[in-house]
């Protein structure tokens, strides 16, 4: 078999609950949503917010300010910059109070 199987860079269950709920709390997902998913499903809180990223990262999600409404963008030197020791701690995400949506980022 020469069939090439693709290895996404997330985790396509955590990607489903996160739309899954997004969906019915009928607006994105900020990081108390997030923490409680994760204590919920005792998922690791940082396993989560890396597949949240990586979604952003790929264009299939968006992360939008929470004051302004407008996305932000950050690219992968963003995401590695949060590492401390090979995983992302909670206290460095604080800066990320904004709503995580699901689908690509509006058109400005």
């Amino acid at each position: 078999m020469d069939e090439e199987i693709e290895v996404l860079p997330w985790d396509v269950a955590l990607e489903a609950l996160a739309r899954e709920t997004s969906q019915r709390k009928g607006r994105g997902l900020r990081l108390n949503d997030i923490r409680s998913l994760s204590r919920e499903h005792r998922i690791r809180f940082d396993d989560f917010m890396v597949t949240l990223f990586e979604l952003v990262l790929a264009g299939r999600w968006h992360y939008l300010d929470r004051h302004s409404g407008r996305p932000v963008f950050f690219d992968r030197a963003t995401l590695e910059g949060l590492y401390v020791r090979g995983r992302l701690r909670e206290e460095d995400l604080q800066d990320f109070d904004g709503y995580w949506v699901p689908g690509p980022a509006p058109a400005q």
